[in-house]
This record gives C-alpha cells, structure tokens and sequence, in this order.
C-alpha cells in the first residue's frame, strides 16, 4: 500500500471520479457507467464532500468485491485495483477503462455517466451505444420489415442520375449494381437506408411535419409528408417558399432583385442535414414551424454527448454522424458536405445575407434550429442600394404569400386568365382582382394588350 498526498486526490466528484464510504451496489452501477462512458475511478473511504474516512477491508474483502462485480455485470468487469493511504486512512480505488464492447450492464440495467452522477439508458441510447461499438449506424443495418419490391426503380434511377450528374465517368443506369455499390444493398437484402432513401409508398418513418402559424397556437396551414428522404428535400424546400416573403428591390436598372426573407440556399441546407442527421429509429416526427418572425427546424435526437452547442458554434469538434449510410449518399450526390462542416457554412451564409444569427439548442427529446428574418431595414442595409429621385416606387416592396402566389404564375405564363390564377391561388376572383389592384399600386405588375388578348407584364 502506498502513501498518497491528500493533495494529489481529486478534490471533487466528476464524469470520471466518484466517492463512496463503503463497497455497495452503487459502486457497480458507476462502474458499469464508467465502462460505457469514457471510463473513471471510485474512490471507497473518501465521503462526498471529499472527507478522507478510511475504509476497512479484512484479506479476502477486495477479492470479495471484484467477484461480485464480475458475477453481477455483462460483459463481466474486472476493474483495477490500488490501495493507498492517505493520512494513514486506507482509500481502496478501483479503476475503469472505458469498456470496447457496449453496453454493459449490471442485473440487466445498463447506465451512463453524466456529470457526476449515473443514468439509467432507454432502450434506444441502448440500441445506438451497441450499434456505435461496431462503427456502424442504424441505418446501414437490413430493414427487416420491407423488401427490395417496397422500394421504386425510377427513384432508384433518379438517384443515379444525381450521381452522375458531377463525375467524368458516369456509372451505368444498373439498378441492382448501383444499389450494391451505395450498400443500400447487401447481400441482397434492403437496408434501412436504402427503404428510407427509395421508398415506394409514403411510411410514417420518414414523418416531417410541417405548419404555417399565425401565432403561436393558431395554425393557418398544415401537411404531413412521409415519402423518401431525397424527395423530402424539395417538398419542404417548397412549403418554405410558400409561406415567407420574397422583396422585390427596384433599383431603376432594368432588372429587379428578388430577395427572400431568408438565405435559401442556407435553408436548403438546414433541410438536408436535418433529414440526413435525424434520429429514425426514435418514434417522433421531425418537424418545421413557420411563425411570422422565424422558423423552427426540429429533429428526433440531440447532440452526441460529447459534443456542446459551444463546440458546435466554433467548428471545434470531430464529427458524430448519426446516420452515416444516408450520409454518404448525400455526399455522393453532393448535397451535402460529410465530414461535419454544413453547421460552419450555414453560418456563414445567414451572415453573408446581413440575417440575425441562428439558434442551436438541445430541445426534449432532439436538436431544434431557430432562423430569423431579414427585416425591411436589413435589406436596405445590407444590399447598399442607393435611392435616387429617379425611382418611382418603393426601394423594397413586400408582398403577401397570395401576392408573391399570384407574380410567380404570371412568370410562368404571363397570358394566363383571372379564373386559372384564382383557382391556383385559391382564393374566389374577388379577392384575387383585390390583389392584382394592390400588385400594380405598388409597381410591380401592369396589364398590356386589350382585354382579350393581352397579357401580364411585372415591372422592374
């Protein structure tokens, strides 16, 4: 036994050290934690509040203890042992490395370090701790509810085509070979992955819901949609574009700035790494909440534990991909950037567009990111637009959702009748002659030609 300062002890409880007066069950429960953390040290004779108390142990104690741990835990644990003195009081320390085999459990209960206390696992921190052992993710595993029939050869097809779309050598359109190359195909069963990125049917494993609201608790509009993740992209993409406010900036040159109240690519790519990042295995929807003073982003699964919403923020952390087969393919289409810098570049976009900063945060059960608009005065601000005498109408013009509705189905056919954007719009010809009346007071729309016959024209 060896002489130990007082001075070299750890002078507090932490994620890797504990305190206790006695060898008791708790004592394997925090081993238990410590192995399926990033391991720790018990110190038994030592009080919580960092009292030096001794501990009494008889020859066989010690050996008695290591034995119950070893016949209480699976994967059985054999910790290090050390006995020391300290102010001629015995302190026994018993050791635990991380353990490479997850997770380990005690009675059957499995249990993880956090701060410096221990936590029981749910079954699905179980399931992800087990399937992280094997460097390996839930969505590379087979999906042993469908079958290759539930997925869509066109989808399949379509993929291939992104996938070509950026390489000087394109693969050929082999559906089978193209599957087996991604692994969204192995041994030929389907993955969950591949179920996921291809899907035939809609399946409520893909859920995102997505809300339009007025207030907090007053929704105008709302849909559901459950197809596969590469669909999903554009489908939310176009319910976003919906429901925010794009200005037209008249400059007096002869072509208008148009400018969203967000950053869109910058939005896209929030949108993909929720899809790619997301929790599937968890029972909860993602979701997206377009409020009149921002947009919330929501995902089943928060932030791997050892990664803060500080480390986040400042780039200084080592990417934890949560879905890495999703991921890759992603990748592969280029969508999106793999190795963990689309957090930095959405940043840096929101800041580019002169828009506030973004709002990452640890919500319930998930990650939720939180966007604010450009206001009238940013634009103006930021795009250094000079306003001359000469400009007859407003330097920046809003335009409601029917508005902004209405201007870019002109776009799209500009001889197109008052009945046909009515019926689009979905608002009765009354309210749509409204509109137009409104469009062209604030300079953004004319009518040429006669009535019969003419056509629309949009301004600047």
């Amino acid at each position: 036994m060896k002489n130990i300062d007082i001075n070299k002890l750890p002078p507090t409880e932490s994620d890797t050290i504990e305190f206790k007066m006695s060898f008791n069950s708790g004592c394997i429960e925090t081993l238990v934690a410590f192995a399926n953390t990033k391991g720790g040290s018990i110190y038994i004779g030592i009080a919580d509040n960092a009292e030096i108390k001794g501990v009494a142990t008889g020859a066989e104690s010690v050996s008695q203890w290591i034995n119950e741990i070893k016949s209480k835990t699976e994967p059985a644990l054999i910790p290090d042992v050390d006995e020391i003195d300290v102010e001629n009081k015995k302190v026994v320390v018993l050791t635990m490395p991380e353990f490479p085999i997850k997770p380990v459990s005690v009675k059957g209960k499995y249990y993880k370090r956090n701060g410096n206390s221990n936590h029981l696992l749910s079954l699905n921190e179980i399931l992800n701790l087990h399937i992280k052992t094997f460097n390996s993710s839930w969505d590379y595993y087979y999906d042993v509810n469908h079958q290759v029939t539930d997925i869509s050869e066109d989808k399949v097809l379509k993929l291939i085509s992104l996938y070509n779309k950026n390489r000087e050598i394109p693969v050929e359109k082999n559906v089978y070979e193209f599957l087996t190359k991604m692994e969204l195909l192995r041994e030929g069963k389907l993955t969950n992955a591949g179920f996921l990125l291809l899907m035939k049917n809609d399946s409520a494993l893909s859920g995102i819901e997505l809300g339009h609201f007025q207030n907090e608790i007053t929704i105008k509009d709302g849909i559901t949609i459950s197809t596969d993740l590469v669909s999903e992209v554009e489908e939310v993409m176009a319910f976003i574009r919906k429901h925010i406010s794009k200005a037209f900036i008249i400059t007096g040159n002869p072509a208008r700035e148009e400018r969203w109240d967000y950053p869109l690519d910058a939005i896209r790519e929030i949108v993909m790494n929720m899809i790619v990042h997301r929790d599937y295995s968890h029972h909860g929807d993602s979701s997206v909440k377009i409020f009149p003073d921002r947009i919330e982003f929501f995902n089943p699964g928060r932030l791997p534990e050892q990664i803060s919403i500080e480390n986040l923020i400042s780039g200084n952390y080592v990417s934890d991909c949560r879905n890495k087969l999703i991921s890759k393919v992603f990748k592969e289409i280029a969508w999106i950037e793999r190795y963990g810098s689309g957090i930095k570049r959405v940043m840096d976009m929101f800041r580019m567009y002169g828009s506030p900063t973004l709002v990452f945060e640890n919500f319930q059960h998930g990650f939720r990111v939180t966007a604010y608009p450009l206001t009238t005065g940013d634009i103006n601000n930021k795009t250094g637009i000079e306003v001359t005498e000469k400009v007859t109408v407003k330097v920046t013009v809003k335009v409601t959702v029917n508005q902004q509705l209405i201007l870019d189905n002109i776009l799209k056919n500009q001889y197109i009748t008052s009945s046909e954007l009515a019926e689009i719009v979905g608002i009765s010809e009354r309210k749509l002659k409204a509109n137009i009346s409104k469009l062209k007071a604030k300079g953004l729309l004319e009518r040429l030609g006669p009535a019969r016959g003419g056509y629309w024209n949009i301004k600047g």
